[in-house]
């Protein structure tokens, strides 16, 4: 029986996705895989790089019945002859900002590209530089004027070069503070949690009108995991945000509301390190809750005019600053137990007048009845 080698093998920034090329005598293929706690969650993205043997006039569903990766038929493919096995050496993988898709390069030239937006859903989605008409196993590259994903993958290499320069942090640092520091005052304090790895990222801390403010910085250097699929071409506007928390200094001292907003440093982390997204109304767990609470919903609309800031665009994209408020565990469920549950839930705040900045209050949804269970 064939069997196929994983000649290169490329992890992604948080380690969720590896990207990988295996070939045999037949065929050079390559996969997206899901690591081990995702693999219950996504399947694997697959496409076709190249024939090592010459292009069969059919489908090969032979192959495809005896599970070993298919040669691509002639009437897809660019070159009929077969082709030279890839070389390891020459072989790089460049992930996409939001960590979730790649982009194979070969000898300095593109090679192929599995969108990230392609793992949220069922159907094989690739693009090969070998295949000139769309079929089950990957579709046409083109070039960067025929094709939104091959001007993309050059964009995102470049994205990779420049941060690897290192000279874009400062600037992106000093304005976010910039804008922060015009609204609550200076920067009191100054958290790095990025833990020395790119990207940097941070929390900063302000006093202003008889409260504490936290601020993260260097979330919106990349757009969120999801976004361009659940929202297409409106994606630029909802997939990038910075965190903020407001605590009323009368009910909690710096040393507490401190140790409340370290909340902070786990969330900014959360959409690469979970392949998942924050937006308005989406609910998190956290220990570092206040008494009574048991996490937190995050909200833009909570904050109403006051709360409103408008952050300087990354990259030509809007920038949301989401406010992390607490909630009860009763609340939490509520929010998570249907679609719009944590829109609805905001809406209920509002009306009980809570806002963006702590205050302990009353739960504003019923307790679950002794003895009920979630559904």
């Amino acid at each position: 029986m064939t069997q196929s080698y994983r000649i290169a093998e490329f992890p992604n920034q948080q380690q969720t996705l590896i990207a990988t090329v295996e070939q045999d005598e037949r065929t050079a293929y390559f996969y997206i895989w899901p690591a081990e706690p995702f693999r219950t969650q996504f399947a694997v993205r697959g496409c076709w790089l190249r024939n090592l043997l010459p292009a069969p006039a059919r489908e090969d569903v032979e192959a495809m019945e005896q599970g070993i990766a298919p040669l691509l038929s002639a009437e897809h493919c660019r070159t009929l002859e077969a082709e030279p096995a890839l070389d390891p050496a020459g072989l790089q993988v460049i992930w996409e900002p939001a960590d979730d898709g790649a982009a194979l390069w070969y000898q300095g030239q593109l090679l192929a590209v599995i969108p990230g937006w392609s793992l949220y859903q069922n159907r094989q989605v690739s693009f090969s530089a070998g295949c000139i008409r769309e079929n089950r196993l990957t579709a046409p590259l083109g070039s960067a004027s025929t094709n939104d994903y091959y001007a993309r993958a050059e964009s995102h290499r470049h994205f990779w070069r420049d941060w690897h320069d290192g000279h874009l942090w400062e600037p992106l640092q000093r304005e976010l503070l910039k804008r922060y520091e015009s609204r609550y005052g200076d920067s009191l304090k100054y958290y790095t949690i990025d833990q020395g790895s790119w990207p940097p990222m941070a929390i900063s801390q302000h006093f202003h009108q008889g409260c504490w403010y936290f601020l993260t910085v260097g979330m919106c250097i990349r757009p969120m995991p999801w976004v361009d699929f659940l929202y297409e071409d409106l994606a630029p506007q909802y997939r990038r945000t910075e965190l903020a928390m407001a605590i009323d200094a009368e009910v909690m001292t710096e040393e507490n509301a401190v140790q409340m907003a370290s909340a902070l440093a786990g969330f900014a982390h959360y959409p690469w390190a979970r392949l998942s997204w924050l937006g308005e109304g989406h609910t998190l767990e956290s220990a570092v809750a206040p008494v009574g609470f048991d996490g937190f919903i995050l909200s833009g609309a909570l904050a109403g005019e006051a709360g409103q800031l408008a952050l300087p665009k990354r990259d030509g994209e809007k920038v949301n600053l989401l406010w992390t408020t607490p909630v009860t565990a009763a609340e939490r469920e509520f929010a998570e137990a249907g679609d719009n549950g944590g829109l609805r839930l905001i809406e209920k705040l509002r009306e009980y007048g809570a806002h963006h900045i702590f205050l302990p209050r009353q739960q504003v949804v019923e307790p679950p009845a002794p003895g009920a269970t979630a559904s």
